[in-house]
């Protein structure tokens, strides 16, 4: 896994899989979140997300009141986040 931020921006590219890619993800996405107060997350290619990664961006939303922005690449993901009722909560989009 790649990941990539920018403004208020963070880009990952590859699988989403293991505790050091969410490691990954929440050092940068806590990065942004400390000067913004919302946040786009673009995951460009993996097939499905951690538990972990999906608690943490749940926290981001109902605890800490970031406007999450998911904008995904795979079908696949876009079908598990239906199927978990997370699409509205984490307002994500196939792209």
């Amino acid at each position: 896994m790649e990941i990539s931020s920018s403004a208020n921006s963070v880009t990952i590219r590859g699988n989403i899989k293991s505790v050091n890619d969410f490691q990954m993800i929440k050092a940068s996405v806590d990065k942004i979140a400390h000067n913004n107060q919302s946040i786009t997350i673009n995951i460009i290619d993996s097939l499905s997300i951690t538990s972990s990664v999906i608690g943490y961006l749940n926290k981001l939303v109902l605890k800490d009141d970031i406007a999450l922005s998911l904008k995904v690449g795979n079908q696949q993901l876009i079908d598990l986040l239906n199927d978990l009722h997370l699409s509205s909560t984490f307002r994500a989009r196939k792209v």
